[in-house]
């Protein structure tokens, strides 16, 4: 393979959460004495980070405005994107869709992504601050015959070796026969590539394979263009065989391009676009992937994006609480508290700030009494209990708040939803991207 250089509602069960282009990213190059970068881009599983650092989710897509432009977005919790630049980079020549983003262990991120509608080269860039990116040139994928390159995918495995998975289609096969190959970095600069090795199980009718690593199986997601539903194969290689095994049964919403991610309770996350009504959506799963939570629009963006990759690191920096006794005060509404029942009143309750019960660098909250801030229905109550449900019901993740010194608290095993005040009682709700919504999700707190 040649490189070509160029110019520059809630159940009390395990939650359930609902396979495209997107390549769960992880660390290193195989064969190569190069050292691996830690908090690269998504583990097997993830757990809330500890005190002093925070996860970070890079969202790099392109838009319903420009096939040749890619935006990049960032987000502590996989559900409030904010963006960092857009348009963040434009190639001199052809597309950027399906842009996928790693970071390589030279410290540098690299996007690959669809350079044009027909031929055998996908686009290269890198960029050292995820903003600023600089087109390195085009990689040409050897064989006779390709048609069509599209929607590449980072994906590097744990033995090191950096991949890109890519659907390929092949001149006089019929229209929507893309299969996917993998083809493997053979040197440090990401400048020399082998020869394309198909993912052998997954038929000629799935596009937009997407992969990531659970112990020693490989997961594939993959978007059918016969059936138009995202399906499921497990595989003990990369390069299969793989068995399908299971439909994610999004027909409705023609979903394509998925990608998935790991969240701080240990859960994935999986985003996809239903392209026909230009929505983007998410769903989760705790379970590897057997059960899905209820399809959420992607708050304040879905219309706007597509083909989206979001991988996850973990960085410095995220809010902190204070453990022991505190007084939690609305930051909108400063003459009001949280109190025991369940409410924003004039009246201080004093909770003990405690390490989380689910997970010790999330946060519970203890009354006097001995009873727990939890959520249930979605409301918070004062209970006492115990089991896995319970101590998940009673555990917050802190994220920055709207003004400096105070803290969002989200739900530890519902992400995405935050306590927040609502006709002075408080809920555990979906985030929305406003201005209000962030004002009565913030809080600080303070000595009793």
């Amino acid at each position: 393979m040649t490189f070509v250089r160029g110019m520059p509602g809630e159940s009390h069960g395990v939650p359930g959460a609902a396979c495209g282009r997107r390549t769960l990213l992880k660390a290193g190059l195989a064969g190569l004495a190069i050292p691996v970068l830690p908090g690269l881009f998504g583990t097997a599983e993830a757990a809330v980070p500890p005190s002093g650092t925070t996860a970070r989710y890079t969202m790099t897509t392109f838009t319903y405005a420009a096939e040749n432009t890619v935006h990049v977005y960032d987000s502590v919790d996989a559900t409030a994107f904010r963006l960092l630049k857009g348009p963040a980079y434009t190639p001199p020549t052809g597309l950027s869709r399906d842009p996928s983003i790693m970071r390589h262990t030279d410290g540098r991120y690299y996007l690959t992504y669809t350079a044009s509608w027909t031929g055998n080269q996908i686009g290269l860039a890198s960029s050292t601050d995820r903003v600023n990116w600089a087109f390195l040139g085009n990689i040409t994928i050897p064989g006779t015959g390709i048609g069509n390159s599209w929607a590449p995918e980072w994906f590097i495995d744990t033995d090191g070796s950096v991949n890109i998975i890519v659907s390929l289609h092949f001149n006089g096969a019929p229209n929507g026969t893309f299969q996917p190959y993998k083809i493997t970095a053979t040197d440090a600069g990401l400048t020399a590539w082998s020869a394309p090795a198909p993912l052998t199980g997954i038929p000629a009718a799935y596009i937009d394979t997407f992969i990531v690593k659970i112990g020693s199986t490989y997961h594939a997601f993959c978007k059918s263009t016969s059936t138009r539903s995202i399906d499921f194969a497990t595989a003990g290689s990369l390069t299969g065989p793989y068995t399908i095994w299971k439909t994610a049964n999004f027909v409705d919403y023609d979903g394509e391009g998925p990608t998935a991610v790991p969240l701080d309770n240990g859960g994935w996350r999986l985003f996809f676009e239903d392209y026909r009504n230009r929505r983007f959506w998410f769903t989760d799963s705790r379970d590897t992937f057997r059960t899905w939570s209820p399809p959420v629009l992607l708050p304040g963006l879905s219309g706007t994006v597509k083909h989206l990759t979001v991988p996850r690191e973990n960085v410095p920096g995220g809010p902190t609480l204070p453990t022991g006794p505190r007084v939690l005060r609305s930051v909108n509404f400063p003459d009001r508290y949280w109190n025991a029942d369940g409410g924003l009143g004039t009246t201080r309750t004093t909770f003990t700030i405690v390490p989380g019960l689910a997970d010790p660098n999330g946060y519970s909250f203890r009354a006097a009494d001995g009873r727990y801030l939890r959520h249930y229905a979605f409301g918070l109550r004062m209970d006492t209990g115990s089991g896995t449900v319970f101590a998940e019901d009673a555990t917050f993740v802190a994220r920055p708040g709207a003004v400096n010194g105070s803290v969002a608290l989200e739900s530890f095993n519902f992400p995405g939803r935050y306590i927040r005040h609502r006709d002075y009682s408080l809920w555990v709700d979906p985030h929305t991207n406003t201005d209000l919504f962030r004002q009565d999700s913030s809080f600080t707190a303070i000595a009793p």
